[in-house]
């Protein structure tokens, strides 16, 4: 009897355990609010999965991905579903994915205001029939949003999209969107991919577009009578462009120097109204994979590029003065160069076919037996731009009438080379400045230029400012007395800087070697030195030869860099390019930020990263050698890191040569990497939040010791750790949830992209993968998804395949992945600092230690924390010393 009673009780126990600890309650319940939500998608859709059941719990549904009780993802990509949308699908609060492509789905688009989480909306393919103006209104954490191939109501692209800083791909292909480009496209920090083709878009490209990320711009074959036009002089300064469509549209003018496009693989401009001749900078590109220019107006000789590999479609409907590569006449580049000052007017590219410029009715010209110009008229053609020095190399011109246009600028003082010129006739246009003296036997015709001659008296004999008027005497004296008073300002300025200027070569005497040579150290000082001043942003075009001056001329970069050579070229980003540069056998590395690309965002960056390299030194930051910033130029000059960056090391190897990193190099860079940012948050002499890390900004030396660079967005952390808001910057996929949403930032955000990094060392996947398949682009959801659901089979399935790794290797590893996921999570308070970060590496580190690694840090165990700060900032930055000639400013 007590056994039977005994297993009664057991059986009753094991009864009670199986009812109150089911897997699904015992994790939580679904939100009732979700499962009305779903009950209500599932009532207004057709062709659904069986195991889609109003009222039964949607986590448990095919396609249906839920956390912690709440839908997250909804998956029914191509299923035939049918139906409308409801709009309780905003109830939704915690749904971060939403892919409904490829089915039947019609009726109109609901508002979304309530889900601030969705990071993906895919729609494409279907039959929705309109779209509410604010659509938009409330996705603050949209990454990326498709609606190609939707028949639409005509709608347009509103601000509310503004408001979603991380948006990094919107693709409405085809889906009836009419009106301009809004201008704060170009000013979505994330934004990298843009496809709008087959619409009805007008106007012309925002001038937001410079200096923007846009890596991919798809603009082609607008559907509106006016389609897109006007110049594309903005993409010259859109350096992140890899491919740039605009084909089937009305654009015109001359393409721009694409220099700084060191990465553009397909350029297709072809069907609209492009005139001028086909830059160098484009047909010298070896990245340049095809190129479609054709039915445009283009000139000159025909192009002829430098990659062999490069499809090209150029040979139909253009100007070329030969339909094969080869020089023009030269009588045709001259006058092709003096189109180019009024920018290849369309009126003189449509006229000016062939060759031969004198046998052809060419608009505008005139030619005398031999074949020489002798009358240029181009009167009355509405031209703008500037009247070309160029105009002096046709020797045989007697008239030039450019009169009743709107030409700017001043004459050229070249024009009075002319030996046989007669008239010049400029009439009636807005030309200012001083006029050149031309002989006696020249006409000049002047009049309806209210601003010609401002800068002199008297500008030749015709000029009618040499007519005498009623008031001239009285003129005449105020110019004298004028000229006469500027004089003496003149002569004591003059002073005042002769005896300036010997106090500033006394006082700088002891910094030159009997070479005239100036030494300038890492960072400008050593570690007994005094902290140089920091810059002052209302003088940093006005510093002067004192000693310890980070200033360096630009004739020495341009001679170290050859000139600022392509062959030369290391890298660029969003503002400048990089050159390797060598200076008396010292090879540098310059960073060339050109001040008309910057604008206000990009001259800040330029002095906040001077600022931030003047006061931090750490073995593990790129130190800064000096900076240039003459005529016009912006220019940083670092140390060189042979090894290169940390991208190219660990995605493109092959492209390399080198071998890819092991596991145990890649600990020693995470490592370098931690120790970079835990100084800057916690021992520098401020608080700094470096707010872009990331592996293009983690270079390596030549033993593969990671240095962090790029200090441009560097900012001051507030006080206690605490969140401050500012403008949002930095890289999409390396920016943390709060920061990306909401733009308040903390040291917190560069933990995050700190974790970013740790997980694409660990997998040797980019954070941006599009050729996974979609749930599986972002790594960070990724690696979060199989680290937290499938531990079991994470080592197999996330480690990088060039990795061979034994039993301890695989123990640091997952502890690499383990510190990854928490640095990665939602919330900032739950992400580790930095000197926790470093103190679980350092001793994954010393598992293997090589016998050639070299860790200050343990040299001396007994050293203190202030006595291993002293020397992690001066071991390498002493005064190493680079010598530059006495050309330095």
């Amino acid at each position: 009897m007590v056994r039977k009673k005994r297993h009664r009780r057991l059986i009753v126990f094991l009864l009670f355990f199986l009812l109150c600890f089911r897997p699904i309650q015992c994790r939580s319940a679904t939100s009732s609010e979700d499962v009305d939500a779903m009950s209500d998608l599932s009532l207004s859709l057709s062709g659904l999965p069986s195991s889609w059941k109003p009222g039964s719990d949607p986590c448990s549904w095919d396609g249906v991905t839920c956390s912690a009780g709440r839908v997250t993802d909804i998956n029914l990509v191509s299923r035939g579903v049918s139906g409308s949308l409801p709009p309780s699908l905003s109830s939704l609060s915690a749904l971060t994915s939403l892919n409904l492509q490829h089915n039947r789905l019609s009726g109109p688009l609901p508002l979304l205001p309530n889900l601030s989480s969705l990071q993906s909306i895919s729609l494409e393919d279907n039959a929705f029939d309109s779209i509410p103006d604010s659509f938009f209104a409330g996705l603050l954490g949209l990454q990326s949003i498709t609606l190609d191939g939707l028949p639409l109501a005509p709608w347009n692209l509103t601000r509310d999209l503004a408001s979603a800083a991380g948006l990094a791909e919107f693709s409405a292909a085809n889906s009836s969107l009419y009106g301009p480009l809004p201008d704060f496209l170009g000013s979505l920090p994330s934004l990298s991919i843009l496809r709008l083709s087959y619409n009805h878009l007008s106007g012309t490209l925002p001038p937001s577009f410079a200096g923007s990320g846009l890596q991919q711009l798809f603009l082609n074959s607008q559907q509106s009578p006016d389609k897109l036009s006007g110049r594309i002089d903005v993409i010259g300064a859109m350096p992140q462009l890899t491919v740039f469509w605009i084909q089937t549209n009305a654009f015109t003018g001359p393409i721009p120097d694409l220099s700084n496009l060191t990465s553009l693989e397909s350029f297709n401009a072809r069907d609209n109204a492009l005139t001028g001749v086909v830059p160098a900078s484009l047909t010298a590109s070896l990245t340049l994979k095809n190129v479609s220019l054709s039915n445009n107006v283009l000139q000159g000789s025909f192009p002829q590029f430098a990659s062999k590999s490069v499809a090209v479609d150029i040979d139909k409907g253009n100007q070329f003065c030969r339909p094969a590569p080869g020089p023009c006449d030269p009588r045709v580049t001259v006058l092709l160069d003096i189109a180019a000052g009024f920018g290849y007017p369309a009126l003189l590219a449509k006229s000016w076919k062939g060759d031969q410029p004198c046998g052809a009715n060419w608009l505008g010209v005139t030619c005398d037996a031999q074949g020489n110009a002798i009358v240029l008229n181009f009167a009355n053609q509405h031209f703008g731009g500037e009247i070309s020095p160029v105009f002096s190399n046709l020797t045989s011109l007697r008239q030039l009438i450019l009169s009743s246009n709107d030409l700017s600028g001043s004459i050229p003082g070249s024009l009075t080379q002319l030996p046989q010129l007669q008239l010049l006739d400029v009439t009636n246009n807005s030309l200012s400045g001083k006029v050149p003296a031309f002989g006696t036997s020249v006409t000049l015709k002047l009049d309806g230029n209210p601003k010609l001659g401002d800068d002199s008296g008297s500008g030749g004999g015709s000029s009618p400012f040499s007519k005498s008027t009623p008031s001239s005497s009285a003129l005449i004296a105020g110019l004298i007395l004028a000229m006469a008073v500027a004089m003496a300002v003149v002569i004591a300025c003059s002073v005042g800087f002769y005896y300036r200027r010997r106090k500033l070569e006394e006082k700088s005497k002891h910094i030159l070697t009997d070479t005239q040579s100036y030494k300038i150290g890492l960072n400008g000082l050593n570690c007994n030195s005094e902290s140089i001043a920091p810059i002052s942003t209302d003088s940093l075009n006005q510093y002067s030869v004192e000693a310890q001056s980070m200033h360096i001329s630009i004739q020495s970069l341009r001679t170290a860099t050859g000139n600022f050579s392509k062959a030369n070229i290391l890298g660029s980003g969003g503002f400048g390019v990089v050159y390797k540069g060598n200076h008396n056998g010292t090879v540098i590395a310059v960073k060339r930020n050109g001040y008309d690309l910057m604008g206000n965002k990009g001259n800040e960056e330029f002095k906040a990263e001077i600022e931030v390299l003047r006061k931090v030194k750490h073995k593990n930051l790129v130190a800064l050698v000096g900076f240039s910033n003459e005529d016009r130029e912006r220019l940083l000059v670092y140390e060189y890191m042979a090894g290169g960056t940390l991208t190219e090391r660990l995605f493109k190897w092959q492209d390399t040569g080198e071998p890819p990193l092991n596991w145990n190099q890649r600990l020693v860079i995470a490592l370098d990497v931690a120790r970079a940012i835990e100084y800057l948050h916690s021992f520098a002499q401020e608080s700094y939040i470096h707010r872009d890390l990331k592996p293009s900004n983690i270079l390596l030396d030549k033993d593969l010791r990671a240095k962090v660079s790029d200090f441009g967005l560097v900012k001051l952390a507030a006080d206690n750790q605490k969140s401050m808001q500012t403008r949002l910057a930095g890289t999409f996929g390396y920016l943390a949830p709060e920061y990306a949403t909401t733009g308040r930032v903390s040291t917190k955000v560069d933990v995050y992209a700190f974790g970013v990094i740790l997980m694409e060392l660990i997998t040797g996947r980019k954070v941006l993968d599009e050729t996974q398949d979609p749930e599986d682009i972002h790594l960070v959801a990724f690696f979060r998804r199989k680290f937290s659901q499938e531990k079991d089979k994470f080592l197999t399935e996330m480690m990088d395949q060039t990795l061979e790794l034994d039993e301890e290797a695989k123990q640091s590893w997952a502890e690499v992945g383990d510190l990854a996921w928490h640095s990665t999570t939602r919330e900032p308070h739950q992400r580790p600092d930095m000197s926790h970060a470093v103190n679980r590496l350092a001793p994954l580190v010393d598992q293997w230690r090589p016998t050639n690694y070299v860790d200050e840090d343990d040299d001396e165990p007994s050293m203190s924390l202030t006595e291993r700060m002293e020397r992690w900032q001066c071991k390498d930055t002493t005064f190493t010393t680079y010598t530059f000639d006495s050309t330095l400013k």
